[in-house]
């Protein structure tokens, strides 16, 4: 808050997307296939790791290839040492000195004028990083990177506002009570994945509204992008040292941050378990910091779809598609285990199968597949495959043919199980497969909601297929935990922020929901402030009295 004023910020709204239909003859198409054009023209970036606003030399450079074509080279970007993170540690609580005291009017501008240059002046160059970088068609390059990165940059702002004007409700007589929410004693560590633009937007950009400095750790399949960013709020006007960018090995960077006395938070997207040994490793060593550290974590998942035989048919099919398969199946929410009833199984399944083979795969705007992220991924979803194909209890309906001369591509594959419990229903495979089960349709309520709710160790997103409404009801009853983000009659994908904050439990992580007041909650130590403006004139009350 302003000595001269109170300030009121911009109206919340959610940056548009699907507007920009990126159609033949668009100019958005045009724009964007000459962004990509001087992408691949332009050579390697040379990225740095950034410490206090100065892109400094680390060690051994690593690279970042276009899983579209592994013969791209994107990016080259070195590599922080545990000497730099320490460094890097005692600038970024240098830097929250100063930055503890900006109005958080002065912190939101700085949000808003990022959010102005990914809306214009990067909006291209970011979307190609991004589709490039991360193997995103247009459409998901558009509502990642541009529309839900803009979104957090305008909510987290507007959230920290209301949070600010959360006060004491009671005051007696000649006292003034207040309330103020800090920041955390020390620094948060963002460990950011390769999947999405604007989580790494999230994961930074939560801490430091509230007052927080990030040390950055960006995920190596999504260098480029995340550099983009960084430029970004550098030209925004974030203050030195706010965000440390740190790309580097992980178990390096990660054992020097830990390393430090001044370690307040961990904010981590990424598999369920590398967190737990964080998680484990922090606890480790409890006595060691300064305050008790707050771990935030959106983890794995192994969401479902449950189709009711009074469903629309043809729209569950088609919902189910785009959630198993948008971005190859990659999206921490995307859809990996169908139930489906007997009694329209087949009507279901012959919709799967024939759109399946429509969809078109390879590098081109207008393909709706592109690539797995790297080599690594090709393989351990090949794997998986490769069982199906040799397992008794598998039928492969459609797909899983691979090819990675060029780049990482997996034809979109459908399983049919025979076991509620096949490893094809529990295993987060985080690629473009999805099983699914037939049950008989009179198991439908707790008996199968037991099968659904326990065949995972995940509960991150699900969803219910149904026109009639006891069927939902029972649904949104009984799968209560299995899921953190439940959709009805919609695909268990695409949450938007202040629409649908998305987070899960148990083994996807604790909830804390992304673009969320919940979120900015973990991020604060809240400190209550008494003023008496009376005095006193005795030490004894009344009742000491003789």
């Amino acid at each position: 808050m302003s000595v001269l004023g109170t300030f009121q910020l911009p109206t919340l709204v959610n940056e548009p997307f699907g507007k920009t239909s990126f159609g033949p003859e668009s100019p958005e198409r045009a724009r964007l296939v000459n962004a990509l054009d001087d992408l691949k023209k332009a050579g390697a970036e040379k990225i740095q790791p950034v410490v206090d606003g100065v892109h400094v030399s680390g060690k051994k450079a690593a690279q970042q290839v276009s899983p579209f074509d592994h013969k791209l080279v994107l990016a080259e970007w070195e590599q922080a040492d545990a000497s730099l993170v320490e460094k890097a540690i005692t600038g970024a609580l240098e830097a929250k000195q100063k930055w503890v005291q900006t109005p958080l009017h002065e912190r939101a501008a700085i949000f808003y004028r990022a959010a102005w240059l990914f809306q214009n002046d990067y909006r291209y160059k970011m979307m190609a990083a991004t589709m490039l970088g991360q193997g995103k068609n247009p459409y998901q390059a558009d509502i990642d990177c541009v529309a839900e990165s803009i979104d957090f940059l305008k909510t987290f702002p507007a959230l920290a506002a209301d949070m600010y004007k959360n006060q004491p409700p009671f005051n007696a007589p000649g006292i003034w009570n207040r309330s103020e929410q800090r920041p955390l004693d020390g620094f948060v560590y963002a460990v950011s994945p390769f999947n999405f633009t604007a989580l790494a937007v999230n994961l930074v950009l939560a801490p430091i509204i509230v007052g927080n400095v990030v040390i950055w750790k960006p995920s190596p399949g999504a260098m480029l992008s995340s550099w983009l960013f960084n430029e970004i709020m550098i030209e925004a006007g974030l203050p030195k040292g706010v965000v440390q960018f740190l790309p580097g090995d992980a178990e390096e960077v990660t054992n020097a941050v830990l390393s430090s006395k001044h370690f307040a938070a961990l904010h981590f997207t990424g598999s369920t378990q590398v967190f737990q040994s964080l998680w484990s490793n922090i606890g480790s060593k409890i006595g060691f910091y300064t305050s008790y550290p707050r771990l935030i974590g959106e983890t794995s998942g192994k969401n479902f779809h449950l189709i009711h035989s009074s469903a629309n048919i043809r729209n569950a099919a088609l919902k189910t598609i785009r959630a198993a398969f948008e971005y190859q199946g990659q999206k921490c929410s995307a859809c990996s285990r169908v139930y489906i009833p007997e009694s329209v199984a087949e009507e279901f399944l012959s919709i799967m199968v024939s759109e399946v083979k429509k969809l078109s795969m390879g590098s081109e705007v207008t393909d709706f597949c592109g690539p797995v992220i790297s080599k690594t991924a090709f393989d351990r979803v090949c794997g998986y495959i490769s069982q199906a194909r040799s397992d008794d209890s598998v039928e492969v309906l459609v797909g899983g043919d691979s090819d990675d001369s060029v780049g990482y591509y997996i034809r979109p594959a459908v399983l049919k199980v025979s076991q509620p419990d096949s490893k094809y229903m529990s295993e987060e495979i985080f690629g473009p497969v999805v099983a699914v089960y037939v049950y008989k349709d009179e198991t439908y309520g707790n008996e199968l909601f037991q099968i659904i709710d326990e065949t995972s160790d995940f509960a991150l997103s699900g969803a219910v297929f149904s026109s009639d409404r006891d069927a939902i009801t029972q649904a949104t009853e009984g799968l209560r935990f299995s899921a953190g983000n439940f959709y009805v009659n919609d695909q268990c994908t695409g949450a938007m922020p202040g629409h649908q904050p998305f987070g899960g439990s148990r083994g996807s992580g604790t909830n804390d929901k992304a673009g969320s007041a919940t979120l900015l909650q973990r991020f604060v130590s809240a400190r209550t402030i008494k003023e008496n403006f009376g005095t006193i004139d005795d030490v004894l009350y009344p009742s000491n009295q003789l």
